[in-house]
């Protein structure tokens, strides 16, 4: 007997009914799959396993703390400097006094090597309405212009990161368009003490101030660790808001880190992309990583056997005597710096070394400098060589106190 009715739908296939090889690039001509047949959601990550979507997502350089080129601890910090993990720079403004190191203490499976950590040696329990403990990283504008800021299409930005303290309580961090001096702050929690907690923080795209396209200071990107009444005695905002008449809204809540000496914060896994979610955090391979970082900031010489990467880096160049009691070295640097740099050196009796015809004229340090091309520099000793005229050798660090370094920071 024939079947009499209405026929049956088939029920729809699942992956479990398809066997691999049964559909190939044959079987579906093209254009046969549009965009409006495939469901919202339908291709995960899990189905494109392999991918690499959107590389350099993170606007942050060094986010994992890994390169310290100038030192990986420093001591007594009471001002504005870069002193340890490249990259981020320390603002204090009278509240306290810490140390800075690039620590081992990292939050376990997370595939972090280093952190960021701030010690308070000094404590500040009563900040005047002014003062502020900050630690922030600078963005070039050029690198922002894909955020559409100042148009209608703004991007949204995320800020993610690890942290950990023995001081709980709500904290600030803050996104600062440097060029349009607007502000927009959100606080987050550090619930537990002592232990590393992941935190996620979005901010609205402006649509109405625009970053710079050129190689300054456009973005800035800052953690509050403290900060007197001029900072706080506002209520956050949810907006960008303009910094002048505005400044309690910045680090509204915020507590003071600054009030114990035995207070510490550490952070690491620091990153901040364009969209409303955090991705997971943007490993670079070294090469890469540091090669970012020597943009700003550029160690050529160093015999302190303690910054990271820790690798005794004695010579400093060829040196050439074209003058009477002076040495000469041209330095090249690994990639183009973001603009003439300013020479960096540690000064001391005897820190250096000219070493020709058999024999050596010490020096206590660089005294000339000048800039020769997009990656040429030339440094020199004007005062304190011996050598014949035409004379070439070789100059090198002759103390352990002693480095030598070229910096572009912002």
């Amino acid at each position: 007997m024939g079947y009499i009715g209405k026929t049956p739908t088939p029920a729809p296939l699942t992956a479990s009914d398809i066997t691999d090889g049964i559909i190939t690039s044959a079987k579906i001509s093209d254009g046969t799959i549009a965009t409006a047949d495939i469901a919202d959601s339908a291709v995960t990550k899990a189905k494109t396993t392999g991918v690499v979507s959107d590389p350099f997502r993170n606007i942050i350089i060094n986010g994992d703390m890994s390169i310290a080129q100038r030192d990986v601890t420093a001591t007594g910090i009471s001002s504005t400097s870069y002193n340890t993990v490249d990259r981020f720079q320390t603002n204090i403004s009278s509240m306290g006094t810490w140390t800075q190191s690039q620590s081992t203490t990292v939050p376990s499976g997370q595939g972090f090597a280093y952190s960021l950590k701030m010690d308070c040696t000094t404590a500040d329990a009563s900040p005047s309405a002014g003062d502020q403990v900050v630690i922030e990283q600078k963005v070039e504008g050029q690198n922002l212009q894909y955020l559409n800021f100042g148009t209608s299409s703004a991007k949204s930005i995320t800020f993610s990161f690890w942290v950990r303290s023995n001081k709980t309580g709500t904290y600030c961090a803050s996104l600062f368009n440097n060029d349009q001096s607007k502000w927009f702050s959100k606080q987050y929690t550090i619930s537990s003490a002592d232990t590393w907690e992941k935190k996620t923080l979005t901010y609205a795209g402006d649509t109405s101030n625009a970053f710079n396209n050129d190689n300054g200071t456009s973005l800035r990107c800052r953690f509050w660790l403290g900060a007197g009444s001029t900072y706080t005695s506002g209520t956050i905002t949810s907006t960008w808001t303009t910094e002048s008449g505005n400044e309690g809204s910045l680090a509204s809540g915020q507590v003071n880190l600054a009030d114990s000496t035995s207070n510490e914060w550490y952070v690491t896994g620091v990153q901040v992309e364009a969209g409303t979610s955090a991705s997971d955090f943007e490993f670079l391979p070294v090469d890469v990583n540091i090669a970012r970082c020597q943009r700003y900031y550029y160690v050529f010489a160093d015999k302190r056997g303690t910054a990271n990467p820790a690798t005794e880096q004695r010579g400093v160049g060829v040196g050439v005597t074209h003058y009477a009691n002076q040495v000469i070295c041209e330095i090249t640097t690994p990639t183009i710096m973001r603009t003439h740099p300013s020479y960096d050196q540690i000064t001391g009796s005897n820190y250096f070394t000219y070493y020709h015809d058999q024999t050596t004229d010490d020096f206590d340090s660089f005294v000339g400098f000048a800039q020769l091309g997009n990656r040429k520099i030339m440094v020199r000793n004007t005062n304190q060589i011996s050598a014949s005229l035409g004379t070439c050798g070789q100059v090198y660090i002759n103390d352990s106190n002693a480095f030598a370094a070229l910096d572009a920071e912002l």
